[in-house]
């Protein structure tokens, strides 16, 4: 019998806890990550360590309302926390006493709750001291027979006076439901919790009781299984001994392992893992695990390497045969070829192509491994996210796998491969690790003759690979994994360059692909600088292999209708199943045993003469140009100034355009422009307003006009400085109403001051504008270094005119020359009031 003496009311911060209910008494330990729970922590440890832990209804809901949470729960001493490296904090409290909701307000992001708790004075008796003994004898019994509860430390923890606490330490050690613990939770008396606490023991050892039973019969068949692997084993010794039986098969795996050319320690590891995997039962999970590892450690090449194929002039061969142009790349690659031949263990190298898509960074690396005579495997990084999908997995997950780089070589064969990463700069990184952090053992020669593979588990020589990374841009790639690659920069191709591309190697590729022969269709230079000029706009020639490929399968269709050879017998009915044969092909006058394969192999006769592809039969192919003819756009416009942007795929023309309107002097600037394009924008009106005069204008001539300059392709974003000469120069123009030349181009950065400033991309630039048929340019003159890099052939057709200051960019740049206002001395009063920030809208 127990009646309850007093209550008391406390106010305390209160934080909800999912799928679990800790009782008075007992030591808890959990990560709390939710801010509101983790600002409820730091109030808590701020005051008297109390807290209020009260279990949510759903566990799933991540921020729970008042009404979400039991009303029952848990008054906790904080004994200890620890903030964690991922912002959660490790927190381990102590059940201090149950207490009852009575309201909860939020403050400051989190729960704070005034809550009751009750004392209850317990009258000692005969059945109270039954019940407790009944409640221990029945948790001993339990014990007992649970297999995830320690003996004595159980019965050392209900050693207690209190019936209380007693029924509070069995139930938090049950094996119960959530619903279940906060129903012995909301019990307030004692004497009653110990009784609900005994119903739940019977409960329970009845349940356990019945699991022993089945935990027995699987035993047994266990044993048996057991005893005829023991037998059977026994059978083959016996057979042995006969001179009946085959070789070991573990005698099979070291005799692979000696002859594998492991190092001393990956050899040591193996013998020790095949002692284990003899020990072992053959049945067991544990020896298919162990098995797999030395099959994977046999597997990855040792001691295999090809022989390396030094001589320069077949290397120039093979790169002459497989690409045109590149010759800054060839000869770059012929250099380490040379150096290998000098050395005599050189160390692997590693390089990185970054250029847009389509110039060959691909085929330029498997034309290095045909050079070199070496074998060549690719591994793709996009999108890669995971660190184990470089290093591997550790052999303790189920279904773990070496990573992809060990992977590569054993399909390889041998340890001195070419090995391309391709899409390097397309890697991110999440929870899981990061893969540009795991590429640094990688590729750095001075450590990765020691590659550790988490499955592996030992150090493997990876010094003798060359490694060549393709990107398509550096910025996204971590700076210490830059430092580890030599960069070798493919811009974009020349129009004769492309020209040559497609007559050596695109339009043979896609005769063979759509079974033309050389009679059947013929491509005319015209044609040829049709689909370059009028359907393609591309730094590479992926695109302009595409057409190519669309023509002749319109070209292949035409033969096919117009063919003789249609003969209805010879023909298979579309859907039927046939068979792919495997036998030789038939003799001389023998049917052939499926029609399908008799068509196949019967060359198609044409009525049709050859198909001569030029600009005219290009329109009826593919429709008319998708790109204009840029020689008939130049015509010189008011505000209006082509620029050069660089981009991820090659460089590109950009129009910028300046319109002004009676206004109060608003600058608005459009076109989706980044921060420091805004900023460019500043400079330039700056600019103009300090050099009104020299251009005709009134000192305050912005007070009454709005100018709005605008970049069309307002969906996509732009960014960057040099585009500061061209947008000053469309000011300039709008202004003065002096027509900007239509028939050049122009970048730079530019200052307050006028002074032009030195950009980078400018062979992607350049390409850009010879491709668009612009053939004059302005340039800073701090860039003139930078014209080794491009094409003798793109500096001989174009007129470049390099500039330090804005004024001789406009001496070019209009159509004709601005004329100043005569100077006029300027009183105080018609000083100039400064343009704060509300005067520029974005």
């Amino acid at each position: 019998m127990s009646t309850r003496e007093k209550s008391e009311t406390k106010r305390l911060p209160m934080m909800p806890i999912r799928d679990v209910v800790i009782f008075p008494h007992m030591m808890t330990p959990f990560v709390v990550g939710r801010e509101s729970s983790v600002r409820a922590l730091e109030e808590a440890l701020a005051g008297e360590k109390k807290i209020f832990l009260a279990t949510q209804h759903d566990a799933s809901v991540d921020e729970p309302r008042p009404d979400e949470i039991y009303s029952v729960g848990t008054i906790a001493n904080i004994v200890q926390s620890l903030k964690l490296s991922d912002g959660n904090i490790k927190v381990l409290v102590e059940g201090f006493e149950r207490a009852k909701v009575i309201s909860v307000s939020a403050e400051d992001g989190y729960f704070r709750a005034t809550v009751k708790t009750f004392a209850s004075k317990i009258d000692a008796g005969v059945s109270l001291e039954s019940l407790t003994t009944r409640v221990t004898t029945l948790f001993e019994q339990y014990v007992k027979l649970s297999q995830n509860l320690n003996y004595e430390t159980m019965i050392a923890t209900i050693k207690v006076d209190d019936p209380g606490k007693l029924a509070d330490t069995v139930g938090a050690n049950l094996q119960l439901t959530i619903e279940e613990k906060q129903e012995l939770l909301e019990i307030f008396d004692p004497i009653d919790r110990l009784t609900r606490v005994a119903e739940m023991l019977d409960i329970e050892i009845e349940k356990l009781s019945v699991d022993r039973t089945i935990q027995g019969r699987v035993k047994r068949q266990m044993e048996r299984a057991q005893k005829e692997y023991y037998l059977n084993e026994k059978i083959k010794a016996i057979q042995k001994e006969l001179g009946r039986g085959e070789k070991s098969e573990f005698d099979e795996l070291k005799k692979k392992i000696d002859a594998a050319g492991m190092s001393p320690d990956a050899h040591e590891k193996a013998m020790a893992e095949l002692k284990r995997l003899e020990q072992m039962p053959p049945m067991s999970a544990e020896s298919t695990v162990s098995r797999n590892y030395l099959d994977w450690l046999l597997a990855v090449p040792w001691k295999q390497k090809t022989r390396e194929i030094r001589d320069l002039k077949y290397a120039r061969e093979v790169l002459e045969s497989d690409h045109y142009g590149l010759e800054k790349i060839k000869e770059r690659i012929l250099e380490f070829l040379a150096v290998r031949r000098l050395v005599k263990n050189p160390k692997g190298s590693i390089l990185c192509f970054v250029g847009p898509p389509g110039v060959g960074k691909t085929s330029l690396g498997m034309s290095i491994a045909k050079a070199t005579g070496r074998k060549f495997v690719r591994l793709s990084l996009g999108g890669v996210r995971d660190e184990a999908e470089v290093r591997g997995h550790r052999r303790t997950y189920i279904g773990a796998l070496p990573g992809q780089v060990i992977q590569m070589m054993k399909k390889a064969g041998t340890k001195n491969p070419v090995f391309m990463l391709d899409e390097i700069d397309k890697m991110s990184t999440d929870f899981r690790g990061d893969p540009s952090s795991a590429l640094l053992e990688v590729l750095d020669p001075a450590q990765n003759d020691k590659f550790m593979d988490h499955y592996l588990d030992v150090d493997y020589d990876l010094s003798e690979v060359l490694f060549v990374a393709t990107a398509n841009v550096m910025h996204t790639i971590p700076a210490p994994l830059q430092d580890r690659m030599e960069v070798i920069r493919l811009s974009g191709y020349t129009e004769l360059e492309k020209s040559e591309i497609a007559r050596r190697f695109l339009i043979t590729k896609q005769k063979v692909a759509t079974g033309l022969s050389e009679t059947q269709i013929d491509f005319t230079p015209e044609g040829v600088g049709a689909l370059i000029q009028s359907y393609t706009r591309e730094a590479g020639v992926r695109n302009l292999e595409r057409e190519i490929g669309s023509v002749c399968r319109k070209v292949a269709r035409k033969v096919v209708e117009a063919s003789v050879d249609d003969e209805p017998e010879t023909i298979a009915k579309g859907g039927e199943l046939v068979e792919e044969s495997t036998e030789k092909p038939a003799k001389k006058g023998k049917k052939a045993k499926v029609a399908a394969d008799a068509v196949d192999s019967k060359p198609v006769e044409s009525k049709l003469p050859t198909v001569t592809v030029t600009a005219q039969t290009l329109i009826e192919m593919l429709g008319p140009p998708r790109y204009r003819d840029t020689q008939a756009s130049k015509k010189n416009d008011i505000g209006a100034t082509i620029g050069l942007a660089w981009t991820e795929v090659g460089g590109s023309i950009l129009t910028t355009e300046v319109t002004v309107m009676e206004g109060r002097g608003k600058l608005t600037l459009t076109g989706k422009l980044g921060d420091v394009m805004q900023e460019s924008a500043q400079a330039a009106m700056s600019y103009v307003r300090s050099r009104a005069a020299s251009l005709g204008l009134a000192r305050d001539f912005y007070r009454n006009l709005d100018i709005h300059l605008h970049v069309p392709e307002g969906a996509i974003p732009k960014d960057g400085p040099s585009a500061g000469i061209t947008i000053a120069t469309s000011m300039c123009s709008a202004l003065t109403n002096i027509p900007v030349r239509g028939d050049l181009a122009m970048t730079g950065e530019i200052t307050v001051r006028g002074k032009v400033l030195p950009i980078g991309g400018l062979k992607e630039k350049m390409l850009a504008a010879h491709r668009q048929g612009i053939f004059e340019l302005v340039l800073p003159k701090d860039n003139e270094k930078d014209l080794h890099d491009i094409p003798e052939i793109i500096r001989k057709e174009m007129k470049l005119n390099f500039v330090e200051s804005m004024d001789e960019v406009l001496k070019i740049a209009l159509e004709r020359e601005v004329t100043p206002l005569p100077i006029a001395p300027v009183s105080s009063s018609q000083s100039e009031a400064p343009v704060g920030s509300d005067d520029i809208t974005h």
